[in-house]
C-alpha cells in the first residue's frame, strides 16, 4: 500500500491510529508503538504492508518506508504542507472509497512543493479540486444577500465571493478572483492577494 498520512490519533501506550489517503480510499490503520517512529508524521508519503487483526478489528500497518521529498527538511515548507493536507481528512472522512484524483493531486504538487511558492501551489490545487467537484461559484452576485458584486469582494469558504460588508474575511479584487477561478493559476496574483487568500483556504475544502 502507498498513501499520504492525513491524520494521527494516539490511542494507548505508544500505539497510534493512522489515517491514510491512498489512490483508492481513506482508511484508518493501527500502528503498534507508532510514537517511536519519526516516519509516522502527518503529511508523509509512506509505503506499508497491511495485516488483518485476528479479532476483526482495525487492520494493522507494518514494514513502513517513507518516500523522501527534499522539502521535508524545510520547517516552513513542512508547516504549510501539514496544514494543507489535513484539510483532506475532514473533507473525505465519510468517503471510504474515493477516486485516485485526490492522491494524484497531492503527489503532483508534493513533487514541486519546494520549486514554487507553496502557498500559491496550495491555492492552485484548491481551485483544481473545486473544479473537479463542480463547486466553483461564478455568479456576479453576493452569495449571502444576492446583491450585485462590486470591484472589491469578500470571501467565504471555497472562495465564494460576497460583499465585504457581508463577511469579515479578507477583501480581494473581483476580476482577479474570477481570473483565478477560470485559469486555476496564481501567476497574475500579487503576494498580498496570496496572503489574503491563504487563510480562506485553511477554513476547509
Amino acid at each position: 500500500m502507498r498513501g499520504f498520512i492525513i491524520n494521527i490519533r494516539k490511542v494507548k501506550n505508544e500505539d497510534l491510529i493512522v489515517t491514510v489517503l491512498s489512490s483508492e480510499s481513506v482508511k484508518n490503520y493501527w500502528r503498534f508503538f507508532g510514537t517511536r517512529h519519526s516516519i509516522i508524521q502527518i503529511g508523509n508519503l509512506i509505503e506499508f504492508e497491511v495485516t488483518q487483526n485476528k479479532n476483526g478489528f482495525m487492520p494493522n500497518m507494518r514494514s513502513i518506508s517513507q518516500h523522501s521529498f527534499s522539502w521535508l527538511f524545510s520547517e516552513k515548507h513542512l508547516f504549510i504542507w501539514k496544514n494543507f493536507i489535513q484539510l483532506f481528512e475532514v473533507h473525505l472522512n465519510e468517503s471510504p472509497t474515493i477516486e485516485a484524483y485526490y492522491f494524484n493531486l497531492l503527489f503532483q504538487i508534493a513533487q514541486k512543493w519546494d520549486k514554487q511558492n507553496p502557498k500559491r501551489l496550495a491555492i492552485e490545487a484548491y481551485i483544481q479540486l473545486l473544479h473537479k467537484e463542480k463547486r466553483i461559484y461564478y455568479a456576479n452576485s453576493c452569495y449571502i444577500c444576492q446583491g450585485t458584486l462590486e470591484n472589491q469582494v469578500g470571501l467565504m469558504r471555497a472562495f465564494i465571493p460576497t460583499h465585504p460588508s457581508c463577511v469579515s474575511n479578507s477583501i480581494i479584487d473581483r476580476e482577479m478572483l474570477f481570473k483565478l477561478l477560470h485559469t486555476k493559476s496564481t501567476i497574475h496574483l500579487t503576494d498580498l492577494s496570496v496572503k489574503r487568500l491563504y487563510p480562506i483556504l485553511l477554513k476547509g475544502l
